[in-house]
């Protein structure tokens, strides 16, 4: 249903794509265009504790976005998983089969035992994708994204 492509220098389209106010109403809103410039260049560079990956369609179409990398919570480090679908390709359960592939590939990289998802308690679409793809709720918690901005996020844990 999905494959997944590495991130490259013509995908900044895309991060713009997933950058708007409708597409970021669960995350603390846009970022800036200079930190979107910076996500990009990390993400390109694949200069943190993971891999970011562009969703493509069975028909070729770049449809979002799916990643992972290291987060730590007290004394634990576990990998985190984030993903974003542009609104023209919602509903097609794009993201659930993104986030079966990216588990995968998390799995491979043999660092860690777990794959984490942080959806805000109020993203209905975020906490059902979780639940589709065999996620088990943890609990909520209070959680900082972005930096400076804490929300109320459900703990969803896969064990890989």
């Amino acid at each position: 249903m999905v494959t997944l492509d590495s991130w490259s220098e013509q995908d900044f389209a895309l991060l713009e794509g997933c950058n708007t106010p409708e597409m970021t109403a669960h995350l603390g809103g846009p970022e800036t265009p200079a930190k979107l410039r910076e996500r990009q260049q990390r993400y390109v560079e694949n200069a943190f504790t993971g891999r970011m990956f562009v969703i493509v369609t069975d028909e070729g179409e770049r449809a979002g976005l799916v990643g992972y990398w290291e987060h730590t919570e007290a004394t634990e480090t576990v990998w985190e998983t984030g993903w974003a679908i542009l609104p023209e390709f919602q509903g097609r359960g794009l993201a659930t089969a993104a986030v079966h592939e990216v588990a995968k590939v998390a799995a491979a990289a043999g660092k860690h035992s777990t794959l984490h998802a942080y959806p805000g308690v109020t993203n209905a679409a975020s906490n059902a994708l979780c639940r589709k793809a065999g996620f088990v709720l943890l609990g909520d918690r209070d959680f900082e994204y972005p930096k400076g901005h804490w929300m109320r996020c459900n703990d969803w844990c896969l064990a890989l």
